[in-house]
């Protein structure tokens, strides 16, 4: 099982559990035995909770809301070190769990953790999802690196199982080495993809306007099914984000991540995964500094969406 826990008072935003009144929650999978390049990921989530310490009180300067009396903190999950099968099938009940009580998001951990996660809201919701897939890898092999399962494949997995929406399955960053049809995979299935070299120059809600309102279309002409976002750290160019298992140059800045988050907050979000932050590879803790915001900005975004739906 994972040795990866943590003291109550060093969680996300320095909170402590959830109880059954917390509408929010995030929780550590600190697992990486699928890495293929640098290891490492396992350490992910320690590093995010540590630097998300330096938010401080939490409003966001954004939404003006804070996610601190909201959120919680479940720690890491105890899960197998060593087995792909065995840490998915452990991971899998307590997901279910954690989905029923709070509207969580997961950090890894390496992007393996993703497919059991869909599995658990597929079953949840009763329905396949729509997902918004921060990347500069498209994650679609038949196989990585000879091994039939892990976190290169867990698209063309996620696909194959009928948990998400191919028509509704938005990627962001791509621009990894990979054959054609891998890169096309999810256009061929229906679904949209916006290259980095697509987003390059483009920062502010009115220039990324296009690339956004192609989103929501998508989601509106499909009846807005649930959203789950998987928000790889390796889709920032290793300028913002050195710290990761396979750095790819080129690729996206903290401001259009941030700019993405901000502006889709009110789609149907069910859940996210902020994955691949390898801190041995971090100068400065910038990945882990950008992966804290990110996912302080999706809880906020959340919040901000809930306050304006109520009566």
């Amino acid at each position: 099982m994972s040795s990866f826990a943590f003291l109550s008072d060093l969680g996300f935003m320095k909170v402590g559990a959830p109880d059954a009144a917390t509408p929010y929650a995030v929780a550590g999978i600190a697992w990486d035995g699928a890495t293929t390049n640098r290891p490492g990921a396992r350490f992910g989530p320690r590093a995010v909770r540590e630097a998300s310490h330096m938010l401080c009180d939490g409003m966001h300067p954004h939404f003006d809301v804070t996610p601190i009396g909201r959120l919680g903190d479940a720690g890491d999950l105890p899960l197998p070190n060593t087995s792909l099968q065995a840490m998915r099938q452990a991971l899998a009940p307590r997901a279910a769990e954690l989905i029923a009580r709070h509207h969580m998001v997961w950090i890894g951990g390496d992007h393996s953790i993703t497919l059991p996660l869909l599995r658990a809201y597929r079953e949840w919701h009763r329905q396949p999802l729509a997902v918004i897939h921060f990347d500069a890898h498209c994650d679609t092999w038949s196989s990585h690196f000879d091994e039939p399962s892990g976190h290169g494949t867990w698209v063309r997995e996620a696909l194959q199982e009928a948990l998400v929406r191919p028509e509704c399955f938005i990627q962001l960053g791509l621009r990894s080495a990979g054959s054609r049809e891998a890169r096309e995979h999810v256009v061929q299935r229906g679904g949209q993809i916006f290259t980095a070299r697509q987003l390059r120059g483009l920062e502010s809600p009115e220039q990324l306007a296009p690339v956004l309102g192609a989103i929501r279309e998508r989601m509106a002409r499909h009846g807005r099914p649930p959203v789950y976002l998987s928000l790889d750290m390796d889709c920032l160019d290793p300028a913002f984000a050195p710290g990761t298992g396979t750095p790819e140059p080129g690729g996206l800045s903290t401001n259009q991540v941030l700019t993405v988050l901000e502006e889709l907050a009110d789609l149907p979000l069910v859940g996210m995964d902020c994955v691949e932050v390898a801190p041995a590879y971090d100068h400065a803790e910038l990945t882990s500094a950008a992966a804290a915001a990110f996912v302080w900005t999706y809880l906020c975004g959340r919040i901000a969406t809930a306050a304006r739906q109520l009566p």
